[in-house]
């Protein structure tokens, strides 16, 4: 997907906050964190923005100091295609699939992984509140773009255009399903072309870039069910899986020894006399989309009740205010592309319908990589069936299905691994997963990170001393400032202002987002 098209990402960089109450020590100031409001955002300023550790609550975007908080917080995906469920999540889908057609209700003490509250979200909302910024619309709205801007964004059009023709040259051999929403289909390995990959030489054994060989047999079956699948499915946004319908996939996978993919506790034959009908339907929140509007009020009481019961928040508390800041609004703009998934990429609110009835809803954001789980709220009389646990299969089950027709999109982002706060490793059970090294911004298998972890809270894991950070600043005088209305580079900008400096906080700022961030985004300038 090209960086480029539409308008450009505007922010306004807070800098380093002043401490706030952490929601896993409990300490009150121990909470450190970078911020920054994002008025407006691309879906790719977003993606490289979260590969530095940043991440966002409602349209507040922060970076926890990581060496200065008192629980640092590291960015963690799940490699979808390779996901393998454990004996626990097994355990979850199957109650699940017992209720849905027996009505089987488990006597069992439920063992909730805390999937459900991501309470690092929640601790975040201090301060959006207090972040929240004071520029009238009209400030924001660009009048002309400088010459030098101008030249500087005509040489990297040029160099996108290419990357972008690259790109499509390789997706254009995959399977195209109509993946849209909640449709199963079959997951189709595939590499992430986020880094062209050289083609072994001779002698050097298997192309690991390319998928595994399979038998023409299982190609065949694949075939047939995602043309079952495009027959079946409409595209329209809203359209979901529905109880009876979903197991189309039953025969997708040859009757082998290997283990059970998600898909076969997913997408499974009910009978016809099942007890209860569950539909996942997703729908865009960010601008409101016709069926995110219709069914607003089912989902803010859902949310009060979930706030009330599991965070014990009083009944003033969860207002309708809250909720749509917290929850509905996004910096993200909505983008489509032809080599996308169907639903476009953005932010989106997937919801759980039970017997037409709303009982949970997971907060999304697709993006050119990945799906990143941003929070969920559900009814707390379903709390027996771990919707923490189920939802977050659910959208690793997703993931893989957007990646058929987005081949780059295959990771399943969780929000923060914190390893200081026993109740939030959960997120590390969900393999193969893979922590950010908070000094070079290098994905590390969460095996490796684990050792250094329980030596120190904080940890670099990249081991190799001499690397660095690649998407470091190189060059402050080529950020993109906008001032009075005006889009211009930093160095224009500095010779234009009046006033103290600001060339320190303008650095900070370009130092955490990183050169290509700080070329593409406009930070706003009063």
């Amino acid at each position: 997907m090209a960086a480029g098209g539409g308008s450009p990402s505007i922010v306004e960089f807070f800098g380093g906050e002043d401490g706030y109450r952490c929601g896993y020590c409990r300490s009150d100031t121990g909470n450190i964190s970078h911020g920054m409001w994002a008025h407006s955002m691309t879906v790719q300023d977003y993606q490289d923005l979260i590969d530095r550790g940043w991440r966002r609550s409602g349209k507040y975007v922060y970076k926890p100091i990581m060496n200065q908080t008192c629980c640092p917080q590291y960015t963690i995906r799940c490699r979808a295609l390779h996901f393998q469920a454990s004996k626990s999540h097994k355990k979850v889908l199957k109650k699940m699939l017992k209720f849905i057609s027996k009505g089987d209700v488990s006597k069992v003490a439920s063992e909730e992984e805390p999937m459900d509250s991501h309470i690092e979200d929640v601790a975040t909302c201090d301060f959006l509140y207090k972040s929240e910024s004071q520029v009238s619309q009209s400030d924001l709205t660009p009048l002309a773009v400088d010459q030098a801007e101008r030249v500087e964004n005509e040489e990297k059009d040029s160099g996108e255009t290419k990357e972008e023709g690259n790109v499509q040259k390789v997706e254009s051999d995959s399977v195209q399903v109509c993946a849209d929403k909640d449709t199963p289909v079959p997951a189709e390995p595939s590499h992430s072309a986020k880094a062209a990959h050289a083609p072994p030489k001779p002698g050097k054994g298997a192309d690991l870039s390319k998928p595994p060989c399979r038998k023409a047999k299982d190609i065949r079956k694949e075939r047939k069910l995602q043309k079952l699948l495009q027959n079946q499915m409409g595209t329209a946004e809203g359209s979901q899986l529905q109880g009876d319908q979903a197991f189309l996939l039953q025969n997708s996978k040859s009757k082998t020894n290997q283990p059970k993919n998600i898909e076969d506790f997913v997408f499974v034959p009910l009978p016809d006399d099942a007890r209860h009908k569950l539909e996942v339907r997703v729908v865009r929140s960010s601008p409101p989309s016709s069926q995110f509007k219709a069914t607003f009020q089912e989902s803010y009481q859902v949310y009060k009740r979930y706030q009330m019961v599991i965070h014990k928040d009083p009944p003033d508390k969860p207002t309708i205010n809250q909720f749509t800041r917290f929850l509905c609004d996004s910096p993200l703009e909505a983008e489509h592309a032809p080599n996308g998934p169907e639903c476009g990429y953005g932010s989106f609110h997937q919801q759980y319908w039970l017997d037409g009835k709303i009982i949970a809803v997971g907060v999304i954001d697709i993006l050119p990589y990945c799906v990143s789980s941003v929070y969920l709220y559900y009814d707390p009389d379903f709390s027996f069936l771990s919707l923490g646990v189920y939802s977050a299969l659910r959208e690793i089950a997703f993931t893989r299905q957007l990646c058929v027709k987005a081949p780059d999109l295959c990771f399943y982002y969780m929000g923060f691994y914190i390893h200081s706060c026993p109740k939030m490793r959960y997120k590390g059970q969900y393999r193969p997963s893979d922590l950010l090294c908070p000094e070079t911004y290098v994905w590390t298998p969460i095996e490796q990170c684990l050792p250094l972890l329980e030596h120190s809270k904080y940890s670099r894991f990249n081991q190799d001393g001499k690397a660095v950070d690649e998407g470091r600043l190189k060059e402050l005088g080529r950020v993109r400032v906008l001032h009075k209305r005006t889009v211009m580079p930093y160095s224009v900008y500095k010779k234009r202002r009046k006033g103290p400096s600001d060339e320190a906080s303008v650095q900070q700022y370009a130092s955490l987002v990183g050169q290509t961030c700080s070329e593409r985004m406009l930070l706003f300038r009063s």
